[in-house]
């Protein structure tokens, strides 16, 4: 089943999303554990999606969109649980004790999922060399990244806890297997009215492990720093509201393989932002793991092109032949 698209996007649109996506969620893992340092991982989550859902909607009534389609309001609960509930919630309850460029490895599996779970892709992505090549070279990419990290996880010396890698590739499956029903149950409704509800249903989804934690217990809110509401902000409107936005329209403009470009990118924004300003340090071999990364992101993109230049011409040929 493929995702009807009667007009093409403007370009300049599609970088935009793209550059929201790639740069926006990046920094998000800086954000979610400035957060979470102050507000419990449930209470968090439920904030940032209700609080992002109820401003969707309230323009969505603005614009006059019509909100209440039954299929459309049951494919946004199930992709925005899967996307946002367990995908983002895991995140979320990993950085309370892990570094955010630690946390933000739970993408870097992301397209390998999108190719294996993307059945109606299978036949055009392994037919593709450059998009094999350039997911195995953003794989080793990452591991280039977290190497280092990853070896002291192995050796039982310190890294990342294989238990907390186990949640995050979770995260990484979860958010993979949403982003494609989302993609392949498109409904009547609107980019904005799909999003409004996908969190808004994620949102609640957080409330009741909110209430089996007991999370208002000993939480005062006048003890929540300035910069934990900022961070709580900045994950409300550019985090959810542009950048997920932003994910979702491209997912039916785009494939899901050139799409999921964005797990390479995001760890890639997230380290060098602990860098300039947690005081985490960079190794040289960090610094190669970044040049990879984009460069396979160029790889998988290319082909994308290619492809588009192809038809571009044969549609070309065609018309002058009649």
């Amino acid at each position: 089943m493929t995702v009807p698209n009667t007009k093409s996007p403007s370009p300049l649109m599609v970088i935009l999303a793209f550059a929201i996506v790639y740069i926006v969620w990046g920094s998000t893992y800086f954000f979610i554990q400035k957060a979470v340092a102050d507000f419990p991982p449930f209470m968090l989550g439920a904030l940032r999606f209700l609080m992002a859902g109820a401003f969707m909607t309230a323009w969505c009534v603005i614009k006059g969109e019509k909100l209440f389609g039954i299929p459309n309001i049951k494919h946004a609960v199930i992709s925005g649980i899967l996307l946002l509930f367990f995908g983002n919630g895991i995140v979320i309850w990993v950085e309370q004790s892990v570094p955010s460029g630690l946390a933000s490895i739970t993408v870097s599996s992301a397209p390998l999922w999108f190719v294996l779970l993307d059945q109606p892709k299978w036949s055009e992505n392994f037919r593709s060399r450059s998009i094999i090549l350039g997911m195995v070279i953003g794989l080793a990419g990452v591991l280039m990244l977290f190497s280092e990290q990853l070896s002291s996880s192995l050796e039982g010396t310190g890294g990342i806890p294989l238990g907390t890698m186990a949640l995050l590739l979770l995260a990484s499956i979860a958010w993979a297997a949403g982003s494609l029903y989302s993609k392949y149950k498109t409904s009547d409704g609107s980019t904005i009215v799909n999003t409004s509800w996908q969190m808004m249903a994620a949102g609640i989804a957080f409330l009741p492990g909110m209430l089996v934690r007991d999370e208002f217990s000993g939480f005062h809110w006048s003890e929540v720093s300035t910069g934990a509401w900022l961070s709580l902000l900045y994950l409300v409107f550019l985090g959810s509201i542009a950048g997920f936005s932003a994910y979702v329209w491209l997912l039916k403009v785009r494939t899901a393989m050139q799409v999921s470009t964005y797990a390479y990118v995001n760890p890639v924004v997230a380290v060098l932002l602990g860098v300039f300003f947690a005081n985490e340090e960079i190794s040289l071999i960090q610094i190669l793991g970044l040049v990879t990364i984009l460069g396979s992101v160029l790889l998988i993109n290319m082909a994308k092109y290619r492809r588009e230049m192809i038809a571009e011409r044969a549609k070309s040929a065609s018309l002058a032949a009649s």
